[in-house]
Formats: structure tokens, C-alpha cells, sequence
């Protein structure tokens, strides 16, 4: 018999209805299943309602003033924007780069997770993570540290002086002595302008000793155990886009002569050892994701020739192969940020078919237990459909099935942050474009 009550969602100390949205109603008279975009995915212990992954976003929206107990904190902003997304169907949502130390910032605005379980950083995230839940949602926090590309303005205030960047100074709440990078000084300097221009985009960065970067592992480690303790689903580590460890990897950005420089194996040093300790902070059953740039763009310039090499896809792939080792369950596989000469093609598929390719390179390889996330562009719902289509849960099923059935697919999931920008209920519009029958929101039913 039918309650007379709504259903209560669990999780969080007030009343709100439980949903879960996104997920397919199964019709009498339909033999058919749900398009794999549609399926659930297991990673570890944790199912993913569909193959919606809402990808991390800067929104610049936490309290910058250092002296505040609310720096770094997510709000009722984070709240409704997040919560939004989790409400009308997506799998699993990202929160954007969150840093783990009040430097890893990329503008003063930015979130943290620096703070201990009593901190404002803590209870917000836990604030998010309840209500996702209780919508159906997964949530993931990407750990992040921006490196040489620290201490800037929010883009939307940049924007007002004319420039695409501008640097954040002390009476900004900026840190310009306390930029960092593997290597150190003007010429290392992500974007610089003619001397004459009083509006500098970007610090210049000074070198992280060895101390330093001990320090900073243990500091994503920290971050990591406070994310788990807040109620996290899964943690990523943001390894793209020109940020620190981006920085640390690229030849161009990492001149250092000891351990962390020179070889493949010591560039990526840095790399393996946040991701070693971050790993050990996770309970057995939860996910470790890696966001990559998979390629720099940078074959043929300038930048490359004179670093004598930069990093290719081919890297990425020789990285992928030693994922799995480290514990690292899904790469996300982006591209691009770390030099303004950087050439993107982004035409022919951009990401997308650099995720198919790693991902077919590591299956020829034997390798089926790292699974591959695509981003960039997915705006259509048919591209979606294809770029999944026949991955299921287990990967040696999505491998035979691929075999019979036709191209391989390029991905296990999607990523996407534009689209949701535009479109909050973007999984629930591809279902109808689709003809796919799911859930909606019980509170918007009757639209």
C-alpha cells in the first residue's frame, strides 16, 4: 500500500524529500535496456547512478580574507549550485579544486581543505556531501595546489580591467612572495608582459625546496583525510591544466637537478608520492580518480625546443600503465594550461579521442583496471550516448561486447562542467533527447 507520507531522505538533520534522480524507470512494454550512459558504474565499493560525472569548476565564491575563521569554506553558494546538480540527476559531482595548503590557491577566492574537523573548510563540505546523498548524488573532492599559476584575481574581476588575468597582491589577500613551482624565477613565470604594462597576469614563482615538497605531500595527505571524515564518496587529485604537479611533470616547467628533475621517472617522483599518500588515507573501498593533461600542446614551439622536450601523450600513457599500482582507479584524462604557446586542435575530437586512445592502449596492454573518464566539449546527447556506449561495469565485458559489436568505447564515463553551467538538468534533458524514461525530481514532476 502507498504511504500517505512523502518518502525522507536520509542523512541530513532536516526534512527533505528523498530523490534520485537520472535513474531509468523501467517501462512494462520495453524489452530494451537503458543506453550504458544510463547505466550504473561500480568503482571499488561505490556505484555511480549513471555515467553523469559533473566535473570540478572554479566558482571563486569562498571568503578570501585570511583573517576570517570562513577562508577556503564553502557556503550556501557551494550549497545551491552543487546541490542543484546532485538534485536533477548527476552521478557523481566533483567540488572544484579544493587546495590543500592557503598558497595551493589559484585566486584568494578559492576553496580549501587545509583546516581540521572543527574548521568552517570542514563543515562545509560536510554541508554539500549530506545533501548530495540525500538526492542520490556521489560526491568527490579534487585536492589541488596551482603552483606558479597562485595568486591571481577571479577571472570575472580581471575581466573588468580589460585583461584575462591579473595578479592578486597582498591588499588583494594575494601571497606574491609565497608563489611556488619546481623551479624558480621570471623565467619561469607562467605569462609575463612587457615591463612598461602596470597590469601583471602572474607572479613570478620561487623553487620549492625538498623540504617543501615533503611538506606539501603531507599536506594533500591531510587534505585527503579530512575530505573521507567530511563524507566524501571518492577523491581526485589534480595533476592538469599547468597547476603544481602539471608543473612537476613538463620538462618546460621542471629544471631541477635533483630527484624530482630531469628523467621521466623523476619528474613524475613528486606525482607518486602525493598520490602513494593520499591512497593510504582512503578506506579500501573508496576511489582514487587522477585529472592529467594529457598532452602540453607544445610539440613544435618554442617552449619545447628550448626544454628539449615537453609532455606528450605517449608520457601519459607510459603514466597510465603505473596507475593502477598506485592505487588510482579512474584517470581523467584533460589537456593543456601549463604554456601560453600551448597549439590546441580542437577540432577532430580534442579529449575525447586522447581518452580512447589511452584507453585502448592500456587494454592492448592487459590493463582493465583503471578506468578512463573523458572531458572537453561534450555538449550533445548523442555524443555522450557514443562516447560510453558498451562500457558496463565490468571491463572485460565491455571488451567482449566490443568485439562483437563494434568500435570500442572511448571512455567509462563522462565529465563535463560547461553544459551544467548552461543546463543545470542536462541528464534529464539527454534522457528525453534520448528516449531514455528516468527519474525525475518529485518537487519538479509536474514540469
Amino acid at each position: 500500500m502507498a504511504s500517505r507520507k512523502p518518502q525522507a531522505a536520509s542523512g541530513v538533520p532536516y526534512f527533505t524529500p528523498a530523490n534520485n534522480a537520472g535513474v531509468p524507470i523501467a517501462a512494462k512494454d520495453e524489452g530494451k535496456s537503458a543506453p550504458t550512459l544510463f547505466q550504473p558504474i561500480k568503482i571499488r565499493d561505490v556505484i555511480l547512478r549513471n555515467r553523469f560525472i559533473v566535473s570540478p569548476m572554479c566558482m571563486y565564491s569562498s571568503e578570501g580574507d585570511p583573517t576570517s575563521p570562513a577562508v577556503g569554506a564553502m557556503n550556501d553558494f557551494h550549497l545551491v549550485h552543487l546541490g542543484h546538480l546532485a538534485l536533477k540527476g548527476a552521478g557523481l559531482i566533483i567540488v572544484e579544486a579544493t587546495a590543500v595548503t592557503p598558497n595551493g590557491r589559484i585566486t584568494p577566492w578559492d576553496v580549501g581543505l587545509w583546516g581540521d574537523e572543527n574548521s568552517e573548510q570542514f563543515k562545509g563540505l560536510k554541508r554539500v556531501v549530506e545533501f548530495a546523498h540525500s538526492q542520490g548524488a556521489k560526491v568527490a573532492v579534487q585536492l589541488a595546489h596551482a603552483g606558479r599559476k597562485a595568486s591571481t584575481l577571479a577571472p570575472f574581476v580581471a575581466e573588468q580591467f580589460g585583461v584575462r588575468s591579473l595578479r592578486a597582491e597582498k591588499e588583494d589577500f594575494g601571497w606574491p612572495e609565497d608563489v611556488v613551482g619546481p623551479s624558480g624565477g621570471e623565467k619561469f613565470t607562467w605569462e609575463t608582459v612587457d615591463e612598461s604594462e602596470p597590469r601583471k597576469p602572474y607572479h613570478p614563482p620561487r623553487e620549492l625546496t625538498r623540504e617543501e615538497i615533503a611538506e606539501l605531500v603531507r599536506a594533500f595527505a591531510k587534505a585527503a583525510r579530512t575530505a573521507v571524515r567530511a563524507g566524501v564518496d571518492a577523491i581526485e587529485v589534480h595533476g592538469a591544466h599547468g597547476y603544481l604537479i602539471t608543473e612537476f611533470l613538463s620538462p618546460v616547467t621542471n629544471r631541477r637537478t635533483d630527484e624530482y628533475g630531469g628523467s621521466f621517472e623523476n619528474r613524475t617522483r613528486f606525482l607518486r608520492e602525493v598520490l602513494t599518500a593520499v591512497r593510504a588515507e582512503l578506506p579500501e573501498g573508496m576511489p582514487l580518480f587522477l585529472r592529467i593533461s594529457s598532452t602540453e600542446w607544445l610539440e613544435g614551439t618554442d617552449a619545447e625546443k628550448e626544454a628539449g622536450a615537453s609532455w606528450t601523450v605517449e608520457d601519459t600513457i607510459r603514466l597510465a600503465k603505473e596507475l593502477p599500482s598506485l592505487g588510482v582507479d579512474l584517470l581523467d584524462v584533460s589537456s593543456g594550461g601549463n604554456h601560453p604557446q600551448q597549439r590546441i586542435d580542437p577540432f577532430g575530437g580534442y579529449q575525447i579521442d586522447i581518452a580512447g586512445r589511452v584507453r585502448k592502449e592500456l587494454h592492448a596492454a592487459g590493463i582493465k583496471n583503471l578506468f578512463i573518464g573523458a572531458v572537453g566539449g561534450i555538449t550533445a546527447a548523442s555524443q555522450a550516448r557514443d562516447i560510453v556506449e558498451g562500457a558496463t561495469i565490468k571491463e572485460e565485458a565491455a571488451a567482449a561486447e566490443a568485439a562483437v559489436s563494434g568500435p570500442e568505447p572511448k571512455a567509462d564515463v563522462i565529465l563535463v562542467a560547461r553544459q551544467f553551467l548552461r543546463d543545470s538538468a542536462w541528464v534529464l534533458n539527454v534522457a528525453k533527447e534520448l528516449g531514455v524514461n528516468v527519474a525525475s525530481p518529485h518537487q519538479y514532476h509536474r514540469a
